[in-house]
């Protein structure tokens, strides 16, 4: 089985309100789908979704680096030599995990269909059978932040993710007015994205913090500042959970080596895919470091490859890939039992794509061929 045509779609998939981070506000979410056809006539869906804040990606350097770069030396190959396409992906270009994520999530999908097994089946075989569902809550104020997280308890959700990463007193607030509101019998984890910057503010956070039953705390400094972690690490009794700090291998290694954090958010937009993935929760689960599986918020595409890359390790004990839920429109099918989430037997991706929103939230698109 070898490529023979990469098509790339640009596309910005409608919000039902916006998201608001520490760094940025989205409207919407602007991402890249690939669909990649062989000559046996199977046909794999991936996606990219670029974080200028994360990655170094845009929508449009993505795209560029996907028709110019990358898609072109794959028309040729076989989707199922993982370990050679990457090399070859990284021969041509440092960097840029997302576009090669895209790249990645196609050929395990298309590999998967041509075989009529899930893609958990090519990486290990299904260990979890289900994970509970977080709830994500955008910035805002204590009020409404503490009204959403109430409602969506009412809903079945047992556990909330709540985005802080302003001022720290103010999130403070924010936290105390959650817990408050939803009692300690509901799961609280707190994504700061990089907003601390540093450990002074982070400990003066955490000091206050006590008394609010976190699950966790994730990624409160800046990404690059490993040594911060250590501090915060050391000095916490709330777990502490590195996100943006941890991209790829060489990360990984020094976050093992310093014992840098409790948990890693591992990405298959920041680390490259799904194969790479694969590795690095090896290599966490060798170290002793339970791992939860996130998003850049992704549509069904790469939701469900992050799925299936957790429902095949046993280290992956929690999963925050909840995209095609704040989607007003998708262009798949992925289906979660709320608060759940088990993904079925059907081969690839397990999931169906509606060409003709594709083609509706379509931006601009080009064919790769040989």
């Amino acid at each position: 089985m070898k490529i023979t045509e990469i098509e790339i779609f640009a596309l910005h998939f409608p919000l039902y309100e916006p998201f608001v981070v520490s760094y940025c506000s989205y409207d919407y979410m602007p991402s890249i789908i690939v669909k990649m056809t062989t000559d046996t006539g199977h046909i794999g869906y991936g996606e990219a979704v670029s974080d200028e804040h994360v990655t170094g990606e845009s929508l449009e350097s993505t795209f560029a680096v996907l028709q110019h770069t990358l898609a072109p030396k794959l028309i040729g190959e076989s989707p199922r030599n993982m370990e050679r396409i990457h090399e070859l992906m990284d021969s041509l270009i440092l960097g840029v995990p997302s576009a090669k994520a895209a790249l990645d999530i196609a050929c395990y999908d298309v590999v998967g269909k041509s075989l009529g097994v899930p893609v958990y089946d090519l990486i290990g075989g299904r260990y979890h059978d289900e994970f509970p569902i977080t709830h994500v809550l955008s910035i805002a104020s204590p009020e409404k932040m503490s009204t959403e997280a109430l409602e969506k308890v009412s809903e079945g959700y047992r556990s909330l993710k709540m985005k802080v990463g302003t001022n720290v007193m103010e999130d403070v607030k924010r936290i105390e007015a959650v817990r408050a509101k939803v009692g300690e019998d509901i799961a609280i984890r707190v994504d700061v994205n990089q907003g601390w910057k540093n450990s002074a503010n982070t400990l003066q956070a955490l000091k206050k913090l006590e008394h609010c039953s976190l699950d966790w705390l994730e990624q409160p400094v800046v990404a690059n500042d490993i040594d911060a972690m250590v501090e915060i690490k050391s000095k916490s009794s709330i777990p502490i959970m590195i996100d943006e700090g941890m991209c790829g291998v060489p990360q990984m290694r020094e976050i093992i080596a310093k014992r840098a954090a409790d948990k890693v958010n591992i990405k298959l937009m920041k680390c490259g895919g799904i194969y790479p993935a694969t590795k690095l929760a090896n290599m966490a689960e060798m170290a002793g470091i339970e791992c939860q599986v996130g998003s850049m918020v992704e549509s069904s595409i790469g939701s469900a490859a992050g799925f299936h890359v957790s429902f095949s390790k046993k280290i992956i004990t929690s999963v925050e890939l909840t995209g095609p839920l704040k989607f007003s429109k998708d262009i798949g099918n992925l289906h979660y039992d709320v608060p759940f989430i088990r993904l079925t037997e059907k081969p690839g991706l397990g999931i169906d794509i509606d060409e003709t929103v594709l083609k509706e939230l379509t931006i601009y698109s080009e064919k790769v061929i040989g």
